[in-house]
């Protein structure tokens, strides 16, 4: 009889137990949250879990500055409940029109919708002046910040904020997953820092000025870019320059967006390898969550 008594009442704290777990998911508030980017999506997934439709706007293997916009984008937009970018003036090419467009005031720049991740950490490289002569210049500074993975936390908690203020309802769910993420994170950045030790003080060149924080974290050099200037082609007078230096570089950093050719040929010509790097999630298969796209990029470098 005791047997049955204690084995009806097991069954019975599973049973609630069950049906808890299943009301809480089954009722947290639904946000549809649009990003920018796709890391943004991935950092968001891991703070709302199931509790949300994220979307991404551009593709993953784009060049970030010149997303092309198109009808869906508006539709998307539309019917969002958040909206978060990168910020820095990196979108300001191909976003404005579209949120214009869309007609949602809740993710109106300046409403508790729209979050502007670029306000959450310290800029580099924030020019004193800004003319054509000098490029693509972006006037807050370098929009890459995101690459650095100790800026990852900051951003991470923005968006943990940001969607407790949009979905209070929410706030337990969140800060039950933020916290888990949050510890997760500081695990790999033991990782990827002990992993990176042996590369300081190495010198690299990248085509565009995509990894300099990456390499500030590091101590690494930059020595020189293959792009003459931010958003520039290299010409052969660039290059018989870069000529000059390539004696002194370890390694040569390539995004996936640009052409290779001109690191194809200073890699073959001087014997430094050439390291294939992701921007974003996604823009390299092993590059599939915000955890793996720095996995990817300090096992290439570090290997």
């Amino acid at each position: 009889m005791k047997i049955k008594i204690l084995l009806y009442s097991f069954i019975t704290f599973l049973t609630v137990t069950i049906a808890l777990a299943f009301t809480k998911s089954v009722y947290a508030k639904q946000l549809h949250v649009v990003t920018t980017y796709n890391y943004i999506a991935s950092l968001t997934r891991q703070i709302t879990g199931n509790s949300a439709t994220i979307t991404a706007l551009a593709s993953a293997q784009s060049d970030p500055h010149f997303i092309v916009p198109k009808p869906s984008h508006i539709a998307k937009l539309r019917d969002a409940d958040m909206l978060i970018i990168n910020g820095a003036q990196l979108e300001i090419g191909w976003l404005p029109p579209l949120v214009r467009q869309a007609n949602n005031p809740v993710i109106q720049p300046g409403n508790a919708g729209f979050l502007d991740l670029s306000q959450f950490v310290k800029m580099i490289q924030v020019p004193t002046a800004v003319s054509r002569s000098q490029g693509d210049m972006h006037p807050e500074g370098n929009p890459h910040f995101y690459l650095d993975p100790h800026n990852i936390l900051l951003l991470a908690h923005a968006i943990y904020d940001r969607l407790c203020v949009t979905a209070p309802e929410n706030k337990t769910m969140y800060t039950e997953n933020f916290n888990v993420f949050n510890n997760n994170w500081k695990q790999k950045l033991a990782e990827w820092d002990k992993l990176m030790q042996k590369m300081s003080g190495t010198n690299a060149i990248e085509y565009h000025k995509l990894y300099d924080y990456f390499l500030v974290r590091y101590n690494m050099t930059l020595v020189a870019t293959i792009e003459p200037l931010p958003g520039i082609p290299p010409t052969a007078k660039h290059i018989a320059s870069l000529e000059k230096v390539m004696p002194n570089v370890s390694l040569i950093f390539q995004d996936v967006y640009h052409p290779d050719d001109a690191a194809r040929y200073l890699g073959k010509k001087y014997s430094k390898p050439i390291i294939v790097l992701p921007h974003d999630v996604g823009a390299t298969k092993d590059a599939t969550d915000i955890f793996t796209l720095f996995d990817a990029i300090v096992r290439r470098i570090a290997q």
